[in-house]
């Protein structure tokens, strides 16, 4: 590979992330608060996992990924096959967390979970939870 060459593809950005395989079965849900509920911020979320394990981002170890929460977003508007951003509308949990406190406007929001691998790259197929609609008082 030439030198312009191997400069592109290492300054050619996180489109050219590769997404790892996810395993069979593998679900993300919102424990709590439940779809629908009414609610006074900050909210309690509680994250849950089947079918893997959480590690924090940066550790590699198979079968492994951590949540990402996406707030009044569809999973259908960010790229896949790139590293998540970090903004009000996606949340990182690269530490391995499982429940965050969360202030909202209020109103009604969507939260959604979204499974990040090491490199926070959603896997493939997405594991992404049930959307839920909450309403902040």
């Amino acid at each position: 590979m030439t030198i312009p060459a191997l400069l592109l593809a290492a300054f050619a950005g996180p489109a050219l992330a590769e997404r790892m395989a996810a395993p069979e079965g593998a679900a993300a849900y919102i424990i709590a608060p439940a779809d629908g509920a009414t609610v006074t911020s900050p909210v309690t979320v509680v994250f849950g996992l089947r079918g893997m394990g959480v590690a924090p981002a940066g550790v590699e170890q198979e079968g492994t990924g951590h949540h990402h929460l996406l707030i009044d977003i569809e999973p259908e508007a960010l790229d896949l096959d790139a590293a998540l951003p970090a903004d009000d509308h996606v949340r990182h949990f690269g530490g391995g967390q499982t429940e965050t406190s969360l202030e909202l406007a209020p109103g009604a929001h969507t939260l959604r979970l979204l499974l990040g691998d090491m490199n926070h790259v959603p896997f493939d197929p997405p594991v992404v939870s049930e959307e839920i609609t909450v309403t902040v008082e």
